[in-house]
């Protein structure tokens, strides 16, 4: 026999509280007879015997109730057949049961889902439960949600709260399930701790997860029994992987190409697969994937017209499958009316960025596309309202003012492109740019360095990022075209934690490109002149592709990027707001509050966390229209692939970890973790008969007489 709590059982040295009663009240008096009760006493005597004799037998009964109390709040257990006990106990676990809510359980096979029938296996668990049993039930995802924690079992309720659970839009994290399956485990008190993992076992989580978390799952087997309960199902399924904005200019009354990715998961072809592309959800273009096959996936490119200005709900979609919830990937753009530009003209004729950014083919100018140069000393009396981009050459020095102009700027939503100058005052740009803790450029000059060899040929660049929107056209370029452009100094910078280098020189880790997000705009920073005095970059086809694909990325800058569910979604505002709270409207229609904080002068209110798919709106001030953010899924759980039975053994071997893929084995597994049987319930009910027949002698029996001193009469 083993005891849940040991220490306990010294509540049995209450045993001596009733003896030590029995003794005192036994003490005798010392005493003179009485000539005339001489009779009586020896009467007395006789009765005395019987009394005591049952004074003894109350004593061992008190004795022996104490001692079944003890038992009953240490909880004694044994083992089902090894001691003839086990027929009064009964079966008794703590259980914890998580339950993958995922979104690759909404896959279906037919008309039911996995989800569904996950809910099917976990009542399966629960019949063998005993009432009142501690039960804690949760739903993993990418936040574990614990529904039921370490609550008495009652059948009803259960399966009620059961009924109520659905998956969710989001991924699995893996990673962090065994350590929060170990804190519930420790919290629990039980005479067996089980814990069974429902889950559809997905093939890319858990073939590496498992033997990533090995000792993590050997440690939570050695605290419970651990049981794997697997629902699998068809490998079937096509999702939209990638949805980008490529080229064109977001703009009213023009066209933009946005490519869209379609992989498909399955063990089987997918033929015929229509892809819509929507604008505020109206369908503006369609294209067809004749055939995808297995495992692989296919890029089509779909056309979007814009007619009105403002922000737009962009979406590709593809005809439902067996999960429809990865079938449509969203973003959202801001149509401008027109597209302007300003450039700042440093050096005095820089003629090469006017023309690079006007350059069209055919020599066509664009509709609602302008470029205005002025001279820099000319720079603090310009509108910048009137402008999307401002592209800064050769400038030598600005103010804090005129920081704080293109601060401001900037943070609304806008464009900078900056190049340095053959009179850049690099330091004092350094002092100039620096906003706080922040600074406008996204890295700190540190001088001029020479690049050119010893013949004087400069060096080409390379693409550090070569999927970015802004160097991914430079690839279509040829290598004869890209090395090209040859670059003999450029400046030394110190790039900050924030920025990316987009571009550098070929063979040393010189930047010559970089950017970073400021507000809800970008920044752009080269480190090398427009002109032709340190390379020849701005003779080569390269700078007007350069130029106008920046521009082209600076104006079609989304108001936020598209988030996954389970990110945060965050409100930026560019001056201290008229509200102390915004709100968020989910796509389900729920509003959510969310204060606005101020931190290092910068406003912004954020939403912990985006629970559903679809668009959200963000209304940050009493004045300003709602502005739509986009939520997509992770498309990391659409590779809904289960893993095989015969793979069980080699992923799960030497964890403790026990496979129950049939009904069958689910009720062996459950009958095998409970070996012990609880013995308090039979200790217990013992112990009140006792206490009833102890009683029962207290009334029935006739109380003893304490015999008094007795002194002579006269």
């Amino acid at each position: 026999m083993s005891f849940m709590s040991p220490f306990l059982l010294l509540g049995a040295a209450g045993i001596a509280l009733p003896i030590i009663a029995h003794i005192l009240n036994n003490h005798k008096f010392q005493h003179t007879d009485w000539a005339a009760m001489r009779f009586l006493n020896t009467a007395a005597k006789v009765k005395s015997r019987e009394i005591r004799i049952k004074d003894i037998l109350l004593l061992i009964l008190r004795c022996l109730a104490i001692l079944m109390l003890a038992l009953v709040i240490s909880r004694p257990l044994v083992d089902e057949e090894s001691s003839v006990l086990s027929s009064f106990g009964e079966r008794r676990a703590g259980v914890i049961i998580a339950l993958d809510a995922s979104y690759s359980m909404l896959h279906k096979d037919g008309a039911i889902s996995r989800f569904d029938r996950a809910k099917e296996k976990v009542k399966r668990m629960v019949a063998n439960l005993t009432p009142g049993d501690p039960i804690t039930f949760l739903l993993l995802g990418m936040e574990h949600r614990i529904v039921l924690r370490n609550r008495a079992f009652h059948s009803d309720t259960f399966l009620e709260v059961l009924e109520e659970q659905v998956a969710h839009p989001e991924a699995l994290d893996l990673d962090s399930v065994p350590r929060r399956l170990r804190e519930l485990v420790d919290e629990m008190d039980a005479p067996q701790k089980e814990v069974y993992i429902v889950t559809d076992v997905q093939e890319q989580d858990w073939k590496l997860g498992a033997s990533r978390l090995k000792y993590a799952l050997k440690d939570l087997g050695d605290s419970a029994k651990l049981v794997m309960v697997p629902v699998s199902g068809s490998h079937e399924n096509l999702s939209i992987t990638k949805f980008e904005f490529v080229s064109g200019v977001l703009r009213k009354d023009t066209s933009a190409r946005y490519s869209v990715t379609v992989n498909n998961f399955g063990n089987q072809p997918a033929v015929g697969v229509k892809v819509s592309g929507k604008i505020n959800n109206i369908t503006v273009d369609q294209q067809m994937i004749p055939r995808i096959a297995p495992g692989s996936a296919e890029t089509v490119s779909l056309f979007l017209s814009f007619q009105n200005p403002g922000p737009a709900r962009i979406s590709a979609h593809i005809q439902d499958d067996d999960l429809p919830l990865d079938n449509i990937r969203r973003a959202v753009a801001i149509i401008r009316d027109r597209v302007s530009i300003l450039c700042v003209d440093g050096d005095g004729g820089q003629t090469f960025l006017s023309s690079a950014l006007l350059a069209r083919e055919g020599g066509v100018e664009e509709k609602d596309y302008s470029v205005t140069t002025i001279p820099w000393v000319n720079f603090p009396a310009h509108d910048l309202s009137l402008y999307d981009v401002v592209v800064m050459a050769g400038v030598p020095t600005i103010t804090e003012d005129q920081t704080k102009k293109l601060d401001l700027f900037v943070r609304k939503g806008n464009g900078l492109v900056w190049l340095p100058g053959e009179k850049t005052k690099w330091k004092s740009w350094n002092e100039r740019a620096k906003l706080g803790e922040s600074s406008l450029l996204p890295a700190e000059l540190e001088g001029v360095i020479k690049t050119g060899g010893a013949m004087g040929v400069g060096r080409p660049l390379s693409l550090d990022i070569p999927e970015h929107s802004v160097s991914n056209p430079l690839r279509s370029l040829s290598e004869d075209l890209l090395s090209e452009a040859r670059f003999l100094k450029v400046y030394q910078v110190n790039p900050s934690p924030n920025s990316t280098t987009l571009l550098k020189l070929a063979g040393n880790a010189y930047p010559l490109l970089l950017e970073h997000s400021h507000g809800r705009g970008q920044v752009f920073m080269f480190t090398s002149l427009a002109g032709t005095e340190w390379n020849n970059m701005a003779l080569t086809p390269l700078f007007p592709m350069l130029l106008q694909q920046m521009v082209t990325y600076l104006t079609s800058r989304e108001f936020e990027k598209p988030r996954l569910v389970g990110n945060s979604l965050k409100l930026s505002y560019v001056e201290e707001p008229d509200v102390i709270e915004a709100v968020f409207e989910s796509p389900s229609g729920d509003s959510l509050t969310v204060p606005v904080h101020s931190h290092r002068n910068q406003h912004a209110a954020i939403l912990g966390q985006a629970d559903e798919v679809g668009f959200y709106l963000a209304m940050g001030t009493l004045q300003s229209p709602a502005l739509p953010i986009a939520v997509n899924v992770d498309t990391s759980e659409s590779m809904v692939k289960c893993l095989s039975a015969e793979s069980y053994d080699e992923t799960f071997s030497n964890t403790g970890v026990k496979i129950a893929s049939s009904d069958d084995e689910l009720e062996a597994s459950i009958m095998d973790s409970r070996s012990k049987i609880s013995l308090w319930k039979f200790f217990g009910i013992l112990g009140c008969l006792i206490m009833l027949i102890e009683g029962i002698l207290c009334c029935r029996l006739p109380k003893g007489k304490r015999e008094v001193p007795v002194t002579k009469g006269a």
